[in-house]
């Protein structure tokens, strides 16, 4: 039996719906189709004012968010049911791998300890993820996830970002490294 162009389009879109119904192969393109997400100039990145936060750590210690107050911080709200998560969390890893050391991450969840933990062990993650103990910071309400902000050392948020994203990004990765550099450079300078 030959197959025409007909056939070849029906078998395609099959293939495709099928591709998007499966939650793996979904992830998998989201993460094709990522981008890196916009930075703010500094200079015009709202400044967090509150940053009295509870959480309680579900694979690391419980933490108030003004801990990491005067440190450059990435936080991620996030689910382990939202297709647009966990397309950017292998993403998000790699960045972490190559960052723990220096920035300071916080992934905030609803889901419960055993949920994140199955999930964290059957596709290899481990950043420090937390539970709202309080209200996050007006800055951090979404209503949509994921939602991502970076907040440099003095407190300004320089990327917030709904939707899913490239993480491991040679933008986010120079940005990041600039706003290490220049407290650094603060530091020093004291």
């Amino acid at each position: 039996m030959k197959l025409n162009k007909k056939m070849w389009s029906n078998i395609i879109f099959v293939i495709v719906i099928a591709a998007l119904i499966y939650p793996n192969s979904r992830a998998f393109i989201m993460r094709q189709l990522a981008f890196a997400p916009s930075v703010s100039s500094v200079s015009k990145s709202p400044t967090l004012q509150d940053y009295n936060w509870q959480l309680q750590g579900l694979n690391t210690s419980d933490i108030n968010f003004v801990s990491l107050k005067e440190e450059v911080v990435f936080v991620n709200i996030w689910a382990t049911w939202c297709p647009p998560c966990r397309a950017e969390m292998p993403l998000i890893q790699k960045l972490y791998d190559d960052y723990k050391d220096k920035v300071k991450f916080v992934l905030v969840t609803s889901d419960t300890e055993q949920k994140v933990m199955s999930y964290y062990k059957e596709h290899s993650l481990d950043f420090p993820t937390y539970n709202m103990q309080s209200r996050e910071p007006s800055l951090f309400t979404t209503r949509s996830i994921p939602a991502t902000f970076i907040v440099s050392k003095n407190g300004k948020v320089v990327v917030s970002t709904v939707g899913a994203a490239d993480w491991n990004s040679k933008k986010i990765r120079k940005l990041l490294d600039k706003l290490l550099s220049e407290e650094r450079n603060k530091v020093a300078n004291r």
